[in-house]
């Protein structure tokens, strides 16, 4: 497994919008030009009896139209005055859905074109599976998107980004920018302390934590902050003890854990740190948990899992108790699912994204002991594929976030 490294001459990059954006102008232009999207009206219609659709009572029919995938909005809208002022705005859409109660999982992917360069979110919607983009985000300069770390907070409906890198001169940004479903559109958050990339991040308790990571010149970091999300604000918290850029990192049992991988040649045993934010203190990860840690990880059910990139990409799940990993049973993962890609989850299910946005969702189901002796946690794995529609083709994941809306 190779630590990555920043080049302009090797990662593709897209040089995005002015970085003080807060909406994509398609949105805000579209409903400045038109009063059909304007809740009084729809109000005025339904009460001069202009049913959502004919035979049947607003609230019925609306409970059907709020089901109708994004995909699809811009047909609808050209239906009648109601249904343009329903599916106008994806901020009334997400806001009725809101009130009414709908809570289901989408998963957002940040892709990017491998012969253009270009960047953006793809959204799949986990029940419909179909595909809509949300707006761009907000940038000024020409970046690469392996540089950044992408996290969710999933009931609330936002992603953050942070951090990445100018390709042009491998320097590292402090940027982080918010997205929010309800409202469709990123605003820029305040900065982090430190300009990163290719660094650790997670959510614990609502908070997010970032570690590590490259500075400029590619040196190493071994600082860490906190973000509050509610106040906006950055806070340092303890340094790492080692200066490390991170292959992957998970949350588990509150706390922070930290790889920087397998990289090629393998002269040199991986390193890895755990950081406990009720202490904030570092320590030192266990030897078998850093050494089989060889791919992307999930945790489901307070257990962490790992597509390998090695071990003929099968499953394997960590044993705290006895500080050893196993291989989870059932099927590699499907071969439509190449390299490079990233993973995500959401209670039993792993959702894994391959190049051209293929997602093979695996469903994790514990198997019960033979015997009242045996006490070692087993599980086994069942793989469904989703095919990308062949608009995706050339999109290349770089990381896979779950939002609800």
């Amino acid at each position: 497994m190779q630590r990555v490294r920043v080049s302009s001459h090797q990662s593709p990059v897209h040089k995005l919008g002015e970085s003080q954006m807060t909406l994509s102008p398609k949105f805000r232009l579209a409903a400045a030009q038109s009063t059909l999207r304007d809740p009084a009206l729809d109000f005025e219609l339904s009460n001069r009896g202009e049913l959502l659709i004919p035979g049947l009572p607003d609230d019925v029919a609306l409970e059907c139209l709020l089901r109708v995938p994004v995909d699809k909005h811009a047909a609808c809208k050209v239906v009648c005055k109601r249904w343009y002022s329903l599916f106008g705005s994806k901020e009334q859409f997400f806001t009725r859905r809101k009130e009414l109660g709908f809570h289901d999982p989408w998963l957002f992917v940040f892709a990017y074109n491998k012969c253009t360069g270009k960047i953006e979110w793809k959204v799949l919607d986990l029940t419909q599976l179909s595909w809509h983009t949300i707006p761009a985000m907000p940038c000024k300069d020409k970046v690469c998107p392996q540089g950044f770390r992408c996290v969710s907070i999933p009931h609330e409906g936002v992603l953050f980004v942070c951090g990445g890198v100018i390709s042009d001169v491998d320097c590292p940004l402090n940027l982080v920018l918010k997205y929010e479903v309800l409202k469709n559109r990123w605003t820029v958050m305040k900065k982090m302390i430190t300009p990163r990339s290719f660094f650790a991040s997670g959510v614990i308790n609502g908070m997010i934590y970032v570690a590590g990571g490259n500075s400029t010149d590619l040196f190493e970091l071994n600082s860490a902050e906190v973000l509050d999300p509610k106040s906006g604000t950055w806070q340092p918290v303890a340094n790492m003890g080692m200066n490390m850029a991170s292959y992957d990192a998970a949350v588990l049992n509150g706390k922070l854990l930290v790889t920087e991988g397998w990289f090629w040649p393998f002269y040199v045993v991986p390193r890895g740190q755990i950081y406990d934010p009720t202490t904030d203190n570092w320590e030192n990860m266990a030897s078998g948990l850093r050494e089989g840690w060889t791919g992307s990880s999930v945790v489901i059910h307070g257990h962490l899992f790992v597509v390998t990139e090695h071990e003929r990409t099968k499953l394997k799940v960590y044993d705290m108790e006895t500080d050893s990993w196993n291989i989870v049973e059932g099927p590699a993962l499907p071969e439509q699912i190449c390299k490079p890609f990233c993973v995500n989850c959401w209670e039993c299910k792993i959702y894994v994204v391959g190049r051209n946005l293929h997602v093979a969702v695996g469903h994790i189901m514990r198997i019960n002991p033979s015997s009242t002796s045996d006490k070692k946690c087993r599980f086994c794995v069942q793989w469904q594929m989703v095919d990308a529609p062949d608009s995706l083709f050339d999109l290349m994941p770089s990381s896979a976030q779950i939002l609800f809306a």
